[in-house]
């Protein structure tokens, strides 16, 4: 039984307790395993219109997809193929709702949060436009695994502020980015690897807004019966204040077959080895999931070549298990085993490689591709911040063990003279190739010189 044949969800909303109308909106769909949570903005109950639209036309549009899914779903590339067909589904809602508003003048300005999570295969694959939240329970750890788009988190992330000042900001609630608001939208999109066990918590801000710390939800994720976990957030929001509309969308994953136990090991290994690299250890666990989501595992058998000395590299490198062997011109260098990296340099430019690469037994390596590195460069600024500033680090300490190395090879240079001791002046020391070359033969017996 696959992951998706063992999903149960339970959902609520509410007004909450000053709103006189509900503009939020959600959607369950367990035979194409989608989850979409939408919270409405706009006068005249625009806002309900522009969540009710979101929902239902990405519903229509990856229904038409579905058989395009399900092939796809099982095959490395595909998980791109869905990003691509999920974020194409929210331009879609995006396009007809900014029609609407045009259309009606009661509309104008009308848009709409959203927070999509479709489950295929052994994926989760999420998009995710306003300040609507996807969380996510796994071992033990409960992680945000989307984005506030809000004028609080960009203030936040650029560090021009304090937090204390960020609160007197009138508008920091505010959202940067809507479905609908204009004919297209940026959308976040991120797939990961779902397990057996794996909770997936959709909320609105009127839910997310009264939790201050992720460990607040831990009771609701322990809950046993899972209606009774939905309704029980809604009924805490409302006992905070209610003071807008409420919806709570709790997804949990069953028991999966012994694939799903050897995928999950592997997963752990793959973010343990991850996150002691010094280049990825400062990331948080939404940011670890992004490098996981275009980290590639490779299997090779022994004695197969992982690249050869001068090569165009574009690929870092990670023993992940197993055994690799460095070598330069047939002579071996060193070996590699698991957590150790190499060809980092290759992600930031293209050179030929230095060394040749070969597994000495079977082994996997996780591989992280340039072009997928500066995609994450260019789209997650904050990321980037940290990645660039721990490449300069592990730079830094490359160019100290050379510093040492240099110093090595001059202080054997300086080392003491010991001809002598090896000749002393009374032997005679043989002449030298050059003396030899440049002294002349005798003339031959009987001839003039």
């Amino acid at each position: 039984m696959g992951l998706t044949d063992n999903i149960r969800f339970y959902a609520a909303t509410d007004v909450g307790r000053l709103r006189d109308h509900n503009e939020d909106n959600y959607l369950v769909d367990k035979k194409l395993s989608l989850f979409v949570v939408a919270d409405g903005m706009g006068g005249h109950a625009a806002g309900e219109v522009a969540s009710a639209l979101a929902v239902r036309i990405i519903h229509e549009e990856l229904k038409k997809e579905a058989a395009a899914i399900d092939e796809a779903a099982p095959l490395t590339r595909g998980t791109k193929q869905i990003l691509v067909l999920l974020e194409q589904a929210v331009q879609k809602a995006c396009a007809r709702i900014h029609e609407e508003a045009k259309a009606d003048v009661n509309k104008r300005g009308m848009g709409t949060t959203l927070s999509a999570l479709l489950i295929a295969g052994s994926h989760g694959f999420i998009a995710h436009v306003g300040d609507s939240r996807i969380y996510l329970l796994r071992d033990g750890r409960i992680q945000q695994v989307t984005e506030d788009h809000t004028v609080y988190n960009e203030l936040v992330k650029r560090g021009k502020l304090t937090k204390d000042q960020i609160e007197k900001v009138a508008q920091k609630n505010a959202i940067t980015r809507a479905v609908g608001v204009y004919e297209r939208v940026e959308v976040d999109t991120l797939f990961i690897e779902v397990l057996p066990g794996d909770q997936f918590l959709l909320a609105s801000d009127g839910l997310h807004g009264y939790i201050n710390h992720t460990a607040e939800l831990e009771p609701y994720f322990d809950e046993e019966n899972g209606q009774t976990a939905a309704d029980g957030l809604i009924e805490l929001a409302n006992k905070k204040g209610g003071k807008d509309n409420i919806t709570a969308v709790l997804v949990r994953l069953g028991e999966g077959d012994a694939k799903d136990s050897v995928r999950a090991r592997r997963l752990a290994l793959k973010r343990d080895v991850l996150v002691k690299m010094p280049l990825f250890s400062r990331l948080q666990e939404r940011e670890l999931l992004r490098i996981m989501q275009v980290a590639e595992v490779l299997a090779f058998e022994a004695g197969q070549t992982v690249f050869t000395e001068g090569d165009r590299g574009d690929e870092l490198f990670i023993v992940l298990s197993g055994r690799v062997e460095i070598s330069r011109m047939s002579s071996v260098l060193s070996e590699a085993g698991p957590g150790d990296h190499i060809g980092e340099m290759a992600l930031i430019r293209s050179m030929p490689r230095s060394a040749t690469v070969t597994a000495v037994e079977a082994s996997e390596l996780i591989a992280l591709r340039r072009s997928d590195f500066f995609e994450i460069l260019r789209k997650e600024h904050e990321m980037a911040v940290k990645l660039l500033w721990q490449f300069l680090g592990v730079l830094a300490d490359r160019l100290d063990q050379t510093s040492k190395d240099l110093a090595g090879a001059r202080e054997e240079l300086a080392a003491e003279d010991i001809t002598d001791a090896i000749f002393p002046e009374n032997e005679v020391e043989p002449p030298s190739f050059r003396e030899a070359e440049l002294t002349p033969d005798p003339p031959p017996e009987g001839r003039d010189s």
